[in-house]
């Protein structure tokens, strides 16, 4: 085999991230209406606003992403969550720092995304560089965990939101009492 037809190795993986698709149900009724919980974001000087799941990188703390995205609803929301379930994952190119300085030339950013109940949440409690240093504005919000809901905001990244536009069901079914 030429060098031609090699595959290419696999892009160095630089930054992990564990986010959670956080809905809100009613425990009497787990087939009922159900809200998403989200954050607004307004960047300094960025003409829109944008809307984010709950979450953010994996530290070198964290002995698993799941324990990553536990800390980082509690700092970002002051909540807990249960029924926690792999939903999504998104890979996208990180080659750069925040401060622009180069990571790595062909670096990816591998989101997690996992479906979970929202068990409890207390804004008061919220900690962390988004509260004590905050870039800009974040504000919770929850949405109905409706196509409609999910497409009425820009919601990033993309293909997150046309997964969960495509997938409201199964998505809740991930939530389902029977599924194990």
């Amino acid at each position: 085999m030429g060098p031609e037809n090699r595959t290419p190795p696999p892009r160095p993986v630089v930054k992990r991230t564990a986010r959670a698709i956080l809905l809100e149900l009613d425990p009497d009724d787990p087939y009922g209406p159900a809200s998403i919980v989200l954050i607004r974001r307004v960047r300094p000087g960025a003409p829109h606003p944008y809307w984010i799941t709950p979450g953010g990188g994996v530290e070198r703390s964290d002995r698993t992403v799941v324990e990553a995205l536990h800390r980082e609803v509690d700092e970002e929301l002051g909540a807990k969550v249960v029924d926690v379930v792999p939903a999504f994952v998104d890979t996208i190119s990180h080659t750069h720092h925040d401060d622009g300085t180069l990571l790595h030339p062909h670096g990816v950013k591998v989101q997690h995304f996992f479906v979970c109940r929202l068990a409890s949440m207390d804004l008061s409690r919220r900690h962390g560089p988004e509260v004590t240093e905050p870039n800009g504005e974040y504000e919770v919000v929850r949405l109905p965990f409706t196509r409609e809901g999910v497409t009425s905001v820009n919601v990033v990244p993309p293909r997150l939101r046309a997964y969960l536009a495509a997938n409201i069901e199964g998505i809740r079914a991930l939530l389902a009492p029977d599924l194990g």
